[in-house]
Formats: C-alpha cells, sequence, structure tokens
C-alpha cells in the first residue's frame, strides 16, 4: 500500500480509504492512480470487468500470508458466489454455486438432475476469493469437507428461512446441500512493507 502510495503522489492512509470506502476522488488523483499502479483510468473505475482475473500486474514486493480460521471463517460469509470442486461421472469438475455459510457450514440449493449434486456423500472443496487487479492483492478461502443432502422437512425450512442467496441458474432448485466443514483454510497476497 505505502509503496503505490508513493507512486501515486498521496498518503498511504488515503489511498486505504479510498479502497475500504464509498468515495469520488477527484479525476486527477483517479489519473495519479492508475498511473501509479500501471493500468488506465477505465480499468481502475472497473470497466474491464468483463476481463478475467489476474491480468494486472505483479506487485513489487508481495507478502503471501496464511489467514487464520477465524478470518478465513469471516471472509467465507461475506460472499454469495463460491465454487465447488468436485468429481463427476465425467471426471474432476469446479462449478460455481450461490451459497451461504449457515451454522459454520457452506449451504446452497441445486436441482436432484444438476451436476453440483454429483458431490453428494463425497468429500469436496470449496472455494470464494476476492481479487483486485488494480492494486494486485486479494484473498482465497478454501473449506474441505463431506457434503451431504439436507433432507429434514424442519432443517429445509430453516435453511429457506435463513437463506440470503438464491440461484442465478433458476428452475426448480430443492435440493438442499450441506458441506460439513472439516477444514476451512485462507490466503492472503498484499505489497510487503519496504
Amino acid at each position: 500500500m505505502a509503496e503505490a502510495a508513493a507512486r501515486a503522489r498521496m498518503s498511504p492512509q488515503y489511498l486505504s480509504y479510498l479502497e475500504e470506502h464509498p468515495s469520488d476522488p477527484s479525476p486527477a488523483t483517479l489519473l495519479r492512480l492508475a498511473d501509479a499502479l500501471g493500468t488506465t483510468l477505465d480499468a481502475l473505475r472497473g470497466g474491464d470487468q468483463d476481463l478475467p482475473p489476474g491480468q494486472g500486474h505483479a506487485l513489487l514486493h508481495p507478502l503471501l500470508t496464511d489467514l487464520g480460521e477465524d478470518e478465513s471463517r469471516e471472509l467465507l460469509s461475506t460472499h454469495g458466489v463460491g465454487r465447488i470442486g468436485l468429481t463427476t461421472p465425467d471426471g474432476p469438475a469446479v462449478l460455481p454455486v450461490n451459497y451461504d455459510v449457515i451454522d459454520g457450514d457452506v449451504v446452497f440449493r441445486t436441482a436432484t438432475d444438476a451436476a453440483p449434486a454429483a458431490a453428494l456423500g463425497t468429500e469436496v472443496a470449496f472455494e470464494v476469493d476476492h481479487v483486485d487487479d488494480a492494486l494486485s492483492r486479494g484473498w482465497s478461502v478454501l473449506v474441505v469437507g463431506p457434503a451431504e443432502a439436507v433432507t429434514d422437512p424442519e432443517e429445509v425450512r430453516r435453511l429457506e428461512e435463513r437463506a440470503h442467496s438464491t440461484p442465478w441458474a433458476g428452475g426448480r432448485r430443492t435440493l438442499w446441500v450441506r458441506i460439513r466443514t472439516a477444514r476451512v483454510t485462507g490466503r492472503r497476497i498484499t505489497p510487503a512493507e519496504p
């Protein structure tokens, strides 16, 4: 952060504020920041949202740190779309699903004949992340555990009441899947202090 702030000729506190709070910096500030980060004003403002992540510039001094379980769980609960890694009849697959974290476990809805249903009765990996290409930083959280169908009518009702997300895929997706969290880990990449 300090390195990017110095290149953009602004205080690290101001750059941190811009990153963490809704704000409306001046065009001159945005141009200096885009130049310091080696990107365009359009990309800095999110105009390249359709590009795949990870095509930004690498940090000059990256720091990769392991996250503790509490922080990993906190980050996990901030998103609504993640990816489940499982084995299907056609081989390994990674599929996006809309999910919630309820009682410490990942839960999502699918259809009985949809590919994510192949997770039932197996150990799976579930991943969620956030990548900030403009600042070349981000984090990733991985949950590993067995996937099971939620069939108890009272538990299904409780999940339906507490869930905040709905499946983007649409259609009837009435099968609730719970990933019992056996292990949760996370990593974050940030600039190292000079």
